[in-house]
């Protein structure tokens, strides 16, 4: 039987019991058959077949059908046969067993059924736009902009109490490890930390704006320096930035942060929390400790920073193999000190001249010049746009690296390390999930640490932070921070799992010359420093203990644990990718007085309200 109520299995019923109902629709089994009952909900479908009306009854917690009969009881079957879909009525009568050939085996209830002696009507409904049996076929927009019946689903009730649940052990595993939940504000400061703020004009403070969280960090930072020792938050933060499946513009954060502590304790702490939200909520064991990979031999490897361990497909430097070559554009990349990369696919038969073109086309959309392509056909030859610049011991030492055999398939960028490694990633990824070698029920968690602590931004020409300006750089690069930028590591420890990034954190500056000096190599003088980070500086002046954290992205996790593709799963009510409610139709203009009131005045914008892309 497929149990779509799971999720019930752990509820005690009897919190629910009221005046207005004695038991769960979802409650009831054989072992109540002859009880007298009272029980409310939504009508999910009625069935008129003739002297006998049948309505399956819907709560959250499971569905129970419910029989009127003419011949028993006239009134309560005249009453029934008014009732339609979504009406809310409230049942009495007695549990009775169904025949055999009456059994449904689809669902907990199915060998039981109510016989009615009373039906009354409490709220009636329209005719739902969508029937809730039918939501995978359903188009999302209509869903969102409907989202009341959505959430009616077993499949959305089961993804928010999820959500309910995750929150609820991860406070109390905090709890338990000394931490305690501070608050922190929503109408907060602009800072830059690298996303767009939203920005909330200050009608007390005329041409002041306020900005909301895009995260809490220096809030977190601060605690520490205050003595708090352990803190944590379940955040709510906000970035003006372009979305997509797993990304919100408002989300939700496990924010925590630590004094004394180093990234190994850190580390250790989540491992110990995810442990227990998987074997709680999921009944799955995790082995810890999770695999740890440097940033470099991860790119190396999987093209990513956030890989996706549950298949292999491994990227392999091959730069050694044409030091000697005659071909321009290995020549071109070796004398630059950049390197060529390859991917072996096995049993590539399949492919075609189309399908190389579109690899080609993807390695240019993620930022490498081109890619070479290699097949092995008869009598193990080359077919390949460049094999007659390739010399006879270079296709020698490729055969025998790669143990090539006919249909085997060779996909070479050179370029840069960075373009080299993250364009055959995102063909890796591709790859991974078209030729069905990803295992969809495994969960695989990494580390990924040892980041660079800046990376150059080539259009803006300046340093940018790889996480935020607030991570310590490592002591053994410390010396590299004026003089060679690129070659400082940082403290930072993202955490990943099944190819996503569920959390990152490091451990964080605690001494105030470091702290100007990063804001120095970010380009801030020293009006922006005290514009944008005055307050902060001055609490770092006061003493800091060595200290650290991490946020884990809350709807991210969740999505992952239930097997989802998109964050709006696990969101009660969510945006569209172009950041607008469906439901609630926002954003919506204001009127002219609310402007007034906090003293802005629109110029130039046309009024596209009635044109928004709803998408």
């Amino acid at each position: 039987m497929n149990d779509k109520y799971e999720y019930i299995k752990n509820i005690d019923f009897t919190r629910f019991k009221t005046g207005l109902r004695t038991v769960l629709c979802g409650e009831l089994r054989n072992d109540s058959v002859g009880t007298d009952i009272k029980v409310c909900g939504w009508v999910n479908r009625r069935r008129d077949h003739g002297k006998l009306i049948f309505i399956d009854l819907r709560d959250f917690s499971g569905i129970i059908q419910v029989v009127t009969d003419s011949n028993i009881n006239e009134a309560v079957y005249n009453i029934a046969k008014d009732i339609r879909t979504e009406y809310i009525v409230a049942v009495e009568g007695k549990v009775s067993a169904r025949t055999p050939e009456t059994i449904n085996r689809d669902l907990p209830t199915g060998e039981i059924e109510i016989k009615a002696d009373k039906i009354s009507v409490l709220s009636q409904s329209k005719t739902p736009p969508f029937m809730l049996d039918s939501r995978d076929r359903v188009d999302e927009m209509a869903r969102l902009k409907y989202r009341y019946i959505d959430l009616r689903t077993a499949e959305m009730q089961s993804n928010i109490r999820l959500r309910h649940e995750v929150t609820t052990l991860t406070r109390n595993y905090l709890n338990e490890n000394g931490f305690i939940e501070v608050e922190t504000p929503i109408l907060a400061k602009s800072t830059p930390e690298g996303a767009r703020d939203f920005l909330v004009p200050s009608r007390l403070n005329p041409g002041n704006f306020y900005a909301l969280p895009q995260s809490p960090q220096l809030f977190k930072q601060i605690l520490m320096f205050s003595g708090f020792d352990r803190i944590y938050q379940i955040a709510r933060c906000f970035r003006d930035e372009d979305l997509r499946a797993d990304r919100q513009p408002e989300f939700t954060q496990i924010d925590l942060e630590m004094s004394f502590v180093g990234m190994d304790d850190v580390i250790s702490l989540i491992e110990g929390l995810l442990q227990k939200l998987f074997k709680k909520a999921l009944d799955l064991n995790l082995n810890t400790p999770f695999q740890r990979l440097s940033w470099k031999k991860s790119m190396e490897k999987f093209g990513s920073d956030k890989p996706d361990l549950r298949f292999g497909l491994e990227i392999h430097d091959i730069t050694e193999i044409f030091s000697r070559s005659q071909f321009n554009i290995f020549i071109n990349v070796i004398n630059k000190g950049h390197c060529i990369k390859c991917l072996k696919i096995e049993d590539a038969g399949d492919f075609t001249r189309k399908d190389m073109d579109n690899f080609v086309d993807m390695a240019k959309k993620y930022g490498a010049g081109g890619l070479i392509w290699i097949k092995v056909e008869n009598n193990n030859q080359f077919n390949s746009p460049v094999a007659k610049f390739l010399l006879p011991d270079e296709k020698e030492k490729l055969k025998d690296i790669f143990s090539l055999k006919e249909n085997d398939l060779l996909l070479i960028v050179a370029d840069d390390f960075y373009k080299a490694c993250y364009s055959l990633g995102a063909i890796r990824s591709y790859l991974g999930k078209k030729l069905n070698l990803i295992d969809e029920e495994g969960f695989i968690f990494a580390w990924v640490v040892d980041f660079p602590l800046f990376e150059w931004d080539e259009q803006e020409k300046h340093f940018s932070p790889v996480h935020h300006p607030f991570t310590s750089p490592s002591a053994d690069t410390l010396e590299f921070l004026e003089k060679d930028t690129l070659k400082v590591n940082s403290l930072a420890y993202d955490i990943v799992l099944n190819g996503a990034e569920i959390g990152g954190g490091s451990i964080r500056i605690n001494d105030i010359e470091v702290q100007r000096r990063i804001f120095k190599i970010l380009g801030f003088d020293d009006k922006r420093i005290e514009e944008n980070f005055g307050f902060f500086l001055r609490s770092l002046e006061h003493g800091a203990p060595p200290h650290g954290g991490i946020a884990l992205g809350m709807d991210r996790l969740i999505m992952l644990m239930a097997g989802l593709e998109s964050i709006r799963e696990v969101i009660a009510f969510p945006k569209t990718q172009s950041a607008y409610c469906m439901m609630t139709e926002s954003p919506s203009p204001v009127t002219e007085l609310q402007l007034q009131e906090v003293f802005i005045k629109l110029s130039g914008i046309k009024n596209i309200h009635d044109k928004k892309v709803k998408s």
